[in-house]
């Protein structure tokens, strides 16, 4: 008798803590539906796990502090949350956000930064996307110890164009070191032991950045580097446009013939050799077209009408590609 009372109880026990567990599994798997509403969850170092079950309970994207609280704390969760921004959108549970914050699945933001960038062009785009302060990325290439810490001369011609994906809240610091470390990547296996005209790793830099603003025709990238190594050897003034127009500050008017007198470190119609510093951060064919140059005995080149340009070896040459560009114009 009491062994089947014993049995019945067990029986009833059993059964009632499978419907408990059924009935929590679906209040943890219960799902929420916040339609057209987006919510945004910001993450900050140090914030409470309290704080954080409170406004998704308030938002309505989940449905039990409970069945939140307890499993995070058998996971740990609640003490190793990933800092960053969630956003939440459509159905949720308890389960599905649990899960997202374990991943650290946080918002990322696509920022694309494009070939031949001026690190100002880079600063507001950054700052755009990503609301950072242009200013305070700007001043960093002044910061001697931050670009030294880098392991680069300079910030210009180093932040590397590319598709980047960042957290959301990062910082101006930490996106630089990411576009500088994007660089090292890409860069690391291109070097040759003899570069031309005896030029080191950041004078390659500063001869990518000008091929870069002279062309974007990618059969064109070496005779434009040619043209510039050619004029180096010999001595010869490079009288490249934009590294006039960078030492203006950029334009954004057609460059005068008396921008040309105007004396600045970046005018290489005025001083012989390479300009001090990159005019922009080159993509890496830019960079390997300065690397490996064309073998020619070309030192002039002009835009032609379609977009191209018409390479000369003498002045006199130079001087009538010009006039016929000019007479079809």
């Amino acid at each position: 008798m009491l062994k089947n009372l014993f049995l019945k109880l067990v029986f009833f026990a059993i059964i009632f803590a499978s419907l408990v567990a059924i009935f929590f599994y679906r209040i943890y798997t219960e799902e929420t539906d916040l339609a057209d509403k987006t919510v945004t969850l910001i993450i900050k170092p140090g914030s409470s796990f309290a704080e954080i079950t409170s406004t998704l309970l308030k938002e309505q994207v989940i449905s039990s502090r409970i069945m939140f609280k307890y499993p995070a704390q058998f996971k740990g969760l609640d003490k190793k949350l990933t800092p960053g921004r969630y956003d939440f959108s459509g159905k949720n549970s308890c389960r599905s956000v649990l899960e997202r914050l374990e991943k650290g699945d946080f918002l990322r933001i696509k920022v694309t930064i494009p070939e031949g960038n001026m690190i100002w062009e880079t600063a507001s785009l950054l700052a755009d996307k990503l609301r950072l302060d242009s200013a305070k990325i700007r001043n960093l290439d002044y910061d001697t110890s931050f670009v030294r810490s880098l392991d680069i001369p300079s910030l210009e011609g180093y932040l590397f164009p590319e598709t980047y994906y960042f957290p959301w809240g990062i910082d101006e610091k930490s996106v630089v070191k990411e576009l500088v470390a994007m660089f090292k990547s890409q860069t690391k296996d291109i070097w040759i032991n003899n570069l031309p005209n005896n030029l080191n790793r950041n004078e390659i830099i500063i001869m990518a950045s000008i091929i870069e603003s002279e062309t974007g025709v990618g059969g064109e990238r070496k005779l434009v580097s040619s043209v510039y190594h050619n004029r180096l050897k010999i001595n010869m003034k490079l009288d490249a446009d934009p590294t006039v127009i960078y030492g203006m500050g950029g334009l954004e008017r057609p460059l005068y013939k008396k921008d040309l007198r105007k004396d600045t470190p970046y005018n290489t119609y005025m001083r012989k050799g390479l300009p001090p510093t990159p005019i922009n951060s080159p993509g890496l064919k830019a960079i390997k077209a300065a690397i490996r140059p064309e073998t020619t005995e070309y030192f002039y080149f002009v835009a032609d009408n379609k977009g191209t340009h018409y390479f000369s070896k003498t002045n006199a040459e130079h001087n009538r590609a010009i006039k016929r560009i000019r007479s079809k114009k």
